[in-house]
């Protein structure tokens, strides 16, 4: 069974991605666009936690997210959150 977060959570660690991954979401949505070809949101979250060093509570959110606006086809705006800074 999937782990879903609450609105409120997802939101609050959607805000959170930038400043504590150092990429912002265009980004991770990019990384999971060109990973491997699995289709369960498990599996991609535990791909992206271990292959980039997320929390698995980061990792699902930026999975659900990424499925939510593929399917509503709502693009991510391309922008740097003031402050942030990428890491490498």
């Amino acid at each position: 069974m999937p782990v879903t977060h609450s609105p409120e959570i997802h939101a609050q660690l959607l805000a959170r991605i930038p400043d504590t991954t150092g990429h912002e979401l265009h980004e991770w949505f990019d990384i999971l666009g060109k990973g491997p070809a699995l289709t369960n949101c498990v599996e991609r979250a535990h791909w992206l936690a271990d292959e980039y060093g997320l929390s698995h509570g980061y990792a699902t959110a930026i999975v659900q997210e990424f499925d939510r606006r593929r399917r509503s086809h709502t693009p991510v705006p391309y922008q740097r959150s003031s402050g942030s800074a990428a890491r490498s």
